[in-house]
């Protein structure tokens, strides 16, 4: 059902879009607009979620949707998705179209697919992911991410990114070491018109006049928590870091966070 919820999603929205993005709509959109309603439906279950602590401390967030389990290879996980991260400005980034591939892959039991969200607390993970092919659990270090409004990582945990997945309407933390992000060439070149790098996106010397872009990274906006986020009317969001009173710091990880404030609280992105 929710599958099906999802594809009806994706058409309504393509129908809503300017005539001139619907008649370029493409797969890219299509994944735009999916994690868009990941990020929308976990907003949902605040208590079952991402911590808006975590949250707000991310300098990049990814979306996987329908991640598949077994599909192609016996114990095999795949999936497609995208990433925004943030500069040291606190601008997230246009999207990043990536894949996840792995073996190891502790999903919740019994679920066959699933959407998997990663919240990269540290600014060297997301450089060590645009520097080339990524292997979580060795190029950086991965930890199963805390649940709920009062959820905390492990004490002494120095995890640089916190993964989840979503089955069956819950999120849960999901243990993926192992597996391997990959920065997808030709879906980004398709996308962007031109062949690019992850650099050149996050640092924004390409850009986009994609409406799924837009509503994808107003959605990542939106997932974090009240006072944190400032939507410009561009692609790109805006942020202004701040001092916090909590050390600034991601609970646990002894790296410097990102905390940010929003110049219009309460707000809604447009």
């Amino acid at each position: 059902m929710k599958r099906l919820l999802r594809s009806l999603t994706i058409l309504v929205l393509a129908v809503l879009l300017p005539a001139a993005a619907a008649s370029a709509q493409s797969r890219e959109d299509a994944r735009l607009i999916t994690a868009t309603q990941v990020l929308g439906e976990m907003r949902g279950a605040p208590d079952e979620s991402i911590p808006a602590w975590l949250l707000a401390r991310a300098w990049g967030i990814a979306v996987i949707p329908d991640v598949i389990k077994g599909a192609f290879i016996f114990g095999a996980r795949h999936g497609n998705g995208v990433l925004t991260v943030r500069d040291s400005a606190g601008r997230f980034s246009n999207p990043i179209f990536l894949s996840l591939t792995g073996g190891n892959v502790g999903f919740q039991a019994g679920a066959q697919q699933s959407d998997v969200v990663l919240v990269f607390a540290t600014r060297e993970s997301v450089e060590d992911f645009a520097s080339g092919q990524f292997t979580l659990g060795a190029t950086a270090s991965v930890a199963a991410g805390p649940v709920g409004r009062q959820g905390e990582a492990a004490v002494g945990s120095t995890a640089e990114i916190y993964s989840y997945s979503r089955a069956r309407g819950l999120f849960a933390g999901v243990a993926l070491d192992g597996t391997r992000l990959r920065f997808e060439t030709g879906t980004n070149k398709n996308f962007y018109g031109r062949e690019v790098t992850a650099g050149d996106i996050i640092s924004g010397r390409v850009n986009t006049t994609s409406e799924s872009a837009r509503r994808f990274i107003a959605a990542v906006a939106a997932s974090l928590p009240a006072g944190t986020a400032a939507v410009t009317t561009t692609t790109a969001v805006t942020t202004t870091p701040v001092p916090v009173s909590d050390g600034s710091s991601v609970h646990g990880s002894g790296t410097q966070s990102f905390p940010l404030e929003d110049s219009k609280p309460g707000s809604e992105p447009r």
